[in-house]
């Protein structure tokens, strides 16, 4: 055994203690009961449009792999086209694809925001976009939740002291873990009073919010200074994320982001699937009315429980306490409902709380016998 080994492993072990006894040590799960955890808003992951268009694709002779970057062999006629049916779809001059939501909201925020520029997060913002600005060249500066006095508070101090770049102003248009939405129309207008740009993540609007789908920022489509990301692997059912913007920006994403640059492509298939799914937000408004009427239902019955909904499709929980979370989560899953238990540094200490999802997976019968079931628990939990 090499010198010091064993003391090595030690400190991955205590690391693992130290998270149990905090309540907050994580483990891979397999699926199972009724789905009121996954972001397949639309039920869209087991599409049959979905499915036959990957197998047309495949016999039509579509790559399962890129094989390499898209600045080498990797860059496939299916990702050209997705992204350029993407830009018609959401109103862009320009798509980018990325892998994933996490790639490209790290690439975007790493590469596009300069040095002399600031970064205005939102401190509920995902974990990809404050690594993603972590890494930027830029400084930040956190903002309390949804206040934009003092995102406009924060741009001022930032000139009075010299800053001479622009501010990024970057926000989730609904927040993965407390379903609320950003105050866009307010910060819109400070991005443009002040010569910034307003970064929309819109991981869990696409789809479910706005015209034909097409989320939140669907009013400010085509304008120079607003960058919005669409998530491909929640609404969309299949998986990577499109960053819409101007050529100009995406030419230089191309040359300069990392993430991009370093990257095997996206599978070609994935493209295909992307692109099928954008058709069906067109083709078949009804999943997305079908997915309001539910969040409308259940949010009427949440109001007669004592509980303020959220608003949206995401519905927080809050327990507070990270054991008494996971004991909830568990009594619920033993009775058929797959929730989940959502805990620090996810979300803020203090908070950890049941992350409740609906999507067309499940019916209005289902959602009243959950809540039903969660009113039980929480008040054995509480006893």
């Amino acid at each position: 055994m090499p010198l010091n080994a064993e003391s090595a492993d030690d400190r991955y072990a205590g690391a693992l203690v130290a998270l149990a006894r905090d309540g907050r040590l994580r483990s891979l799960r397999p699926r199972q009961g009724i789905d009121f955890v996954s972001n397949d808003y639309l039920a869209l992951a087991e599409s049959p449009r979905l499915r036959k268009a990957v197998i047309a694709a495949i016999e039509s002779g579509t790559p399962i792999g890129a094989g390499g970057s898209r600045l080498l062999r990797g860059n496939c006629a299916e990702h050209e086209q997705l992204e350029a049916e993407a830009a018609n779809f959401f109103g862009a001059e320009s798509a980018l694809y990325f892998g994933a939501g996490y790639s490209a909201n790290f690439a975007a925020l790493s590469t596009l925001p300069q040095r002399g520029d600031l970064i205005v997060m939102d401190e509920l913002s995902h974990a990809s976009m404050r690594e993603g600005a972590k890494a930027s060249r830029a400084e930040i500066v956190e903002t309390p939740h949804n206040d934009s006095d003092a995102v406009a508070d924060a741009i001022r101090a930032w000139r009075a002291k010299g800053g001479k770049g622009r501010p990024w102003i970057a926000v989730e248009s609904i927040y993965s873990m407390d379903g609320d939405t950003a105050p866009l129309a307010e910060l819109m207008q400070i991005a443009d009073r002040d010569d910034g740009f307003l970064y929309i993540d819109e991981a869990h609007a696409t789809g479910v919010f706005g015209p034909d789908g097409r989320g939140l920022s669907a009013v400010y489509e085509g304008r120079a200074n607003v960058v919005a990301v669409h998530t491909c692997g929640k609404a969309l059912g299949s998986s990577g994320a499109l960053v819409m913007t101007t050529k100009l920006l995406r030419d230089f994403l191309v040359n300069r982001s990392r993430p991009f640059i370093f990257a095997t492509a996206p599978s070609p298939l994935m493209a295909v699937a992307v692109g099928e799914a954008l058709r069906i937000l067109r083709d078949e408004p009804e999943r997305r009315h079908r997915l309001h009427d539910l969040i409308a239902f259940a949010s009427d019955k949440i109001r007669a429980r004592g509980w303020t909904p959220s608003g949206s499709q995401i519905i927080p929980y809050i327990v507070g306490h990270n054991e008494h979370t996971m004991t909830l989560a568990a009594a619920l899953q033993r009775r058929g409902f797959d929730i989940r238990g959502i805990r620090p540094p996810t979300v803020p200490a203090g908070t950890a709380r049941l992350r409740i999802s609906l999507t067309l997976n499940v019916t209005s019968g289902d959602v009243e016998s959950m809540l039903a079931a969660l009113n039980e628990e929480a008040q054995t939990l509480t006893a």
